[in-house]
């Protein structure tokens, strides 16, 4: 059973922090270079990124629940007091992208819809362009500290883990 907890972790953490750094540094700029423009060419570049953001945000909080899962069954399985830093960054990181995934990615579609309707006015479209860009940032700054405490929790998960409260661990047999 300790192997198997380890495992999961491991395989859990790596999936969760390798999608996270190929997302922000890599899939998510793609669809905004020269290349992409001329394939796909806007608005259209900018609703296939959001299509794959969706899927994104669906592996982060299925990773987020998994790793929450975990901790809650090393605490019990070992009688291993919880970090409060690993806890509280864990729980830190999957409130944030909840709130990336379900309030600010609906309000960029929402935003990006409004920008290139023809149905917008123009003070609408220049509205919606400056809203956008806020909150497009905001929602960038939230993926890099998602990407920094993910990396920190893979980095908790791969060390050594600490005594156990009351027994030693040779005690449980897998």
């Amino acid at each position: 059973m300790i192997a198997i907890l380890r495992f999961v972790s491991v395989v859990n953490a790596a999936i969760w922090l390798g999608s996270a750094i190929f997302f922000t540094f890599a899939a998510g700029p793609a669809f905004f270079t020269p290349e992409m423009k001329a394939l796909i060419p806007p608005p259209y570049n900018g609703l296939a990124a959001q299509l794959v953001l969706k899927r994104y945000f669906y592996l982060q909080h299925v990773c987020g629940v998994v790793a929450l899962l975990h901790l809650v069954a090393e605490w019990i399985y070992f009688a291993r007091p919880m970090e409060r830093l690993v806890s509280g960054t864990l729980i830190g990181v999957i409130c944030l992208g909840l709130i990336g995934g379900l309030w600010i990615q609906p309000k960029l579609k929402h935003l990006n819809y409004v920008k290139f309707s023809a149905r917008s006015t123009a003070i609408e479209r220049e509205d919606a362009d400056s809203s956008f860009a806020l909150w497009h940032g905001v929602s960038m700054v939230f993926n890099l500290i998602i990407v920094g405490g993910v990396g920190f929790y893979f980095w908790s998960v791969m060390r050594t883990p600490s005594q156990t409260r009351f027994n030693s661990t040779t005690r449980y047999r897998s």
